[in-house]
C-alpha cells in the first residue's frame, strides 16, 4: 500500500451553523496533518468570521484552487463563494443553503477527478438547501446519484452499535407503502457487503426490525412482517447472508440482545436512529454504505442555537473524519487481495474460508 496522504475533503456545511466550529476544533491540533491532508471547501473570508466570533487564533489556512493543489503540511481551503457572502449566525437563510451547496458541489468535482480521497461534509439545513439545483432530501441521496449508486444505505456507525434504515428522510405515513421486499432485500444485501468490506467482518449477523409494535404480534397488529419482512429475510438467508429477525425494536434495543449483531436494519429513520443517538450520539458518525466514494458526516444538525458560541463538540465530525480514513484504507487492503491470487489463497489458508 502507498504511504502518501490521505486527502480529505471537508465541506463547510451551512454557513450559518457549527460547522466551522467542529472544523477548527478537529483540525486544530498542529499534529494532525501527519496523519492527513486536510481541504475545506467553503470560503477563507467566511472562516474568518467564524474564528473571530469563537475567538480561535493562531489557526491559518492555506488558499487553494482545487484539492489538487493541497499542500501536504497545512490546512487547505478551496474557496468556492464569491467575498460578498453574508453570514447570519443562528438563522437559516437562503445565502446558508446556497453556500452549503456550492461547497459540496466543489467537493464532488474535485473527488470524481482523483483530486482528494474522501469526503466528509459538515451539516446542512435541508429547508435552506433545497433548491432547483438541490432537489434532494439530503446530502445521500444527492452523491447516490451523482455516483450513479443504485443500492445505498444511510448506516450510523458508532463502536458500540451500527444501524442501517429501508427508508430514510419520507414522512412516517408514507413508510409503510415504500416498504416493499425488494426494497429491503436491496438494503440487507448493500448492508452485508458494507460491513464485510468496508468493516472488515468477514461473516456479518445483522438484525431486521419489524415495522409495526412486537414485530405485528403474528398480523395482531399489521401484517407487513408476515407479508414482506420475513420473506426478504428469507431470500437473503438463501444467499447466505446471516440476516435475522424481525425482531421488536424496542425488545432489541432495550434487552441488549443488539450486541449479539454487527447491525440492525431498522424499517424506518427515527425507529432506528433515536436509539443510537442514545447509545452513541457524541461518538456517532454518519455514512453511506454503497457508494464507490467514501462519504461520512457527523450524526448531529447545524445546531443553529449555538452557533458562534463556542459550545459545541466536535467529537463526532473527528470521528467522522477517522472513519472516512479508516474505510478508504480497508477499501484498498480488500481491493489489493482481490486481485492478487497469491494473496486471496495465503486468506483461506488463514481464516478457513475454503473449508
Amino acid at each position: 500500500m502507498s504511504n502518501e496522504k490521505i486527502k480529505v475533503a471537508i465541506t463547510q456545511g451551512d454557513i450559518n451553523g457549527i460547522g466551522y466550529e467542529v472544523i477548527f476544533k478537529t483540525l486544530a491540533d498542529p499534529k494532525i496533518t501527519e496523519l492527513f491532508t486536510p481541504v475545506v471547501y467553503g470560503s477563507s473570508k467566511v472562516a474568518a468570521y467564524h474564528r473571530k466570533a469563537l475567538n480561535i487564533s493562531n489557526f491559518s489556512l492555506n488558499n487553494i484552487r482545487s484539492g489538487e493543489e493541497a499542500h501536504p503540511k497545512r490546512v487547505n481551503i478551496v474557496n468556492c463563494l464569491d467575498d460578498n457572502v453574508r453570514v447570519e449566525l443562528g438563522k437559516a437563510t437562503e445565502t446558508g443553503g446556497m453556500a452549503a451547496f456550492e461547497a459540496l458541489k466543489k467537493a464532488v468535482e474535485d473527488l470524481k477527478n482523483g483530486f482528494v480521497d474522501v469526503l466528509v461534509t459538515a451539516p446542512i439545513n435541508k429547508n435552506v438547501t433545497f433548491s432547483d439545483k438541490f432537489n434532494f432530501p439530503g446530502h445521500t441521496e444527492y452523491l447516490a446519484e451523482q455516483f450513479n449508486a443504485t443500492s445505498h444505505i444511510m448506516l450510523m456507525v458508532s463502536p458500540k452499535l451500527k444501524v442501517g434504515v429501508v427508508t430514510g428522510h419520507v414522512p412516517l405515513r408514507d413508510v409503510a407503502e415504500l416498504l416493499t421486499m425488494e426494497r429491503i432485500l436491496d438494503k440487507i444485501r448493500v448492508l452485508e457487503k458494507t460491513l464485510r468490506i468496508d468493516f472488515t467482518i468477514r461473516k456479518p449477523r445483522i438484525a431486521v426490525l419489524g415495522l409495526n409494535p412486537h414485530a405485528g404480534d403474528n398480523g395482531l397488529i399489521g401484517d407487513e412482517e408476515i407479508n414482506v419482512i420475513a420473506p426478504a429475510i428469507e431470500v437473503a438467508r438463501n444467499e447466505g447472508i446471516m440476516a435475522l429477525g424481525p425482531y421488536p425494536a424496542d425488545g432489541l434495543f432495550g434487552s441488549g440482545d443488539v450486541g449479539k449483531f454487527d447491525a440492525v436494519l431498522a424499517m424506518y429513520h427515527d425507529q432506528g436512529l433515536a436509539p443510537f443517538k442514545s447509545i452513541a450520539f457524541s461518538e456517532g458518525v454518519n455514512f453511506t454504505g454503497g457508494l464507490p466514494v467514501v462519504r461520512t458526516s457527523p450524526d448531529h444538525g447545524t445546531a443553529f442555537e449555538i452557533a458562534g458560541e463556542n459550545k459545541a463538540d466536535e467529537s463526532s465530525f473527528r470521528e467522522a473524519v477517522y472513519l472516512a480514513i479508516d474505510v478508504f484504507k480497508r477499501r484498498k487492503m480488500h481491493d489489493e487481495i482481490s486481485s492478487d491470487p497469491l494473496k486471496n489463497a495465503d486468506r483461506r489458508d488463514l481464516d478457513g474460508s475454503d473449508q
